[in-house]
């Protein structure tokens, strides 16, 4: 079979301590599909996710399935496909019922927000690097509005905003790694969100994330880092 996989492990680290951790999965195929399986816990808000999202060989969502419960207790779960501007959902939550959604949207989404954080370096995986230090604009999917994801999950529309720093060489937990940087911008276009992931697999190895006073750090790889 004509693939590869490697594994990593996410730690979420609050300002008072760990918070929380993420382990991932991901299968390059052959056609140069890839497909990550992502287990996220998140201790001060019991929130357990699981995630399964399939992108292109460009990073463009194919297809996903999301399962969210709080506190020991299901909130909802959905399988969403993508076919150029249109995007489906089926799925159930604990607060809608049975839910069945098609959305068009403008133009293809750039990504789809799953809530792993290992999946956050992959929404500007199309940025314009010739434009280093200017906001670029994007559109995704989101399964949920929150910064935890703890709703739906269901079709929502999210605009991005990123400005590419260029490359940088991080340490972290699991060793030493060439990383692209990039700075999310709000609306306000104040700076929201640093991020460094390596340059081929996207490999989220830092992350900054103000909003939930949270650090995030690749703990542990298993794989040939790309």
């Amino acid at each position: 079979m004509q693939h590869r996989t490697y594994s990593y492990k996410i730690q979420y680290l609050g300002d008072a301590g760990e918070r929380g951790r993420e382990w991932c999965t991901v299968t390059v195929h052959g056609n140069g599909d890839r497909t990550i399986r992502a287990r996220c816990e998140m201790d001060d808000s019991q929130i357990l996710r699981d995630v399964t999202t399939t992108v292109e060989a460009n990073w463009r969502p194919k297809d996903a399935f999301v399962r969210v419960s709080v506190m020991d207790t299901f909130l909802g779960s959905a399988w969403f496909r993508f076919d150029g501007r249109r995007v489906e959902c089926e799925g159930f939550t604990a607060n809608e019922g049975r839910i069945s959604q098609t959305v068009e949207f403008d133009e293809p989404p750039h990504s789809f927000i799953t809530h792993p954080v290992a999946c956050d370096v992959w929404h500007f995986a199309n940025i314009d690097r010739s434009m280093p230090g200017k906001i670029q604009p994007f559109t995704s999917a989101s399964c949920s509005p929150l910064p935890n994801g703890a709703s739906g999950p269901m079709i929502g529309i999210s605009h991005h905003r990123f400005r590419y720093q260029g490359i940088e060489t991080i340490e972290c937990p699991a060793g030493t790694f060439e990383c692209e940087h990039v700075t999310y911008v709000d609306k306000e276009g104040q700076d929201r969100m640093d991020a460094w992931c390596t340059l081929n697999d996207r490999l989220l190895v830092k992350m900054r994330f103000d909003v939930l006073s949270s650090t995030y750090l690749l703990q542990e790889y298993d794989g040939t880092a790309g």
